[in-house]
């Protein structure tokens, strides 16, 4: 079966496994998309939001509880999500910090099934250090980025609007068309669609016929 004649249901997700070094991730074959952020970002609500179902992503009041690399299969066989270790917390010794960044970076540079890469950033605070780091292994390695600025029932309408300009601008600049950027409220469930809309562009190519956002 072609792939224009099937549809992801994110709703599906299922836990596959964790890994906390490449080889024991799954094999490497099929389509994956995974999602990265900065601790308290929102990554695991929005993993949540977008699949509906609230415990799928461990979410937690204690920053940085996600210190492995997470698979969730969905409902067409080799096609997955993949929550990515978050980083910014203050309490993890270096040592571990230094240890998880580098699986991290052998997962994103050696990966060859991963399609694209949903960055989520909080809406009020964009661009900080692990972003940077993101987009700039992104510009390098010619990964499709996907921006999800999340919280953005925090901020009213016009700043919301704004902020996304900006950034827009910023990273049109480095990346191009390789990226493309949203917001996002988990709380208020908005631009669930449009984010839906960006992983079936990368785990079906074949039926990306979306105009750009």
């Amino acid at each position: 079966m072609s792939s224009d004649q099937l549809t992801v249901h994110y709703n599906s997700a299922r836990f596959n496994k964790s890994a906390a070094k490449l080889h024991q991730c799954p094999e490497d074959v099929g389509a994956e998309v995974a999602f990265a952020g900065r601790s308290n970002a929102g990554k695991s609500s929005a993993i949540n939001t977008l699949t509906n179902n609230g415990k799928l992503a461990r979410t937690s009041k204690t920053p940085g509880r996600t210190q492995l690399i997470n698979f969730f299969d969905l409902n067409i066989e080799g096609l997955r999500i993949v929550d990515l270790p978050g980083y910014g917390y203050a309490k993890v010794p270096i040592e571990m910090k230094q240890h998880w960044q580098q699986h991290l970076d052998e997962y994103l540079q050696k990966r060859q099934c991963l399609q694209g890469v949903v960055l989520v950033m909080d809406i009020r605070h964009p661009m900080k250090e692990f972003d940077h780091m993101m987009v700039n292994w992104c510009q390098t390695s010619h990964m499709p980025l996907h921006v999800l600025l999340t919280k953005s029932d925090k901020l009213k309408k016009g700043p919301a609007q704004s902020t996304l300009l900006t950034i827009r601008k910023e990273l049109t600049e480095v990346l191009g068309d390789l990226v493309t950027l949203q917001t996002f409220s988990a709380l208020k469930k908005q631009n669930v669609d449009q984010l839906r809309q960006r992983l079936d562009s990368w785990l079906l190519p074949e039926q990306d016929e979306q105009p750009e956002e």
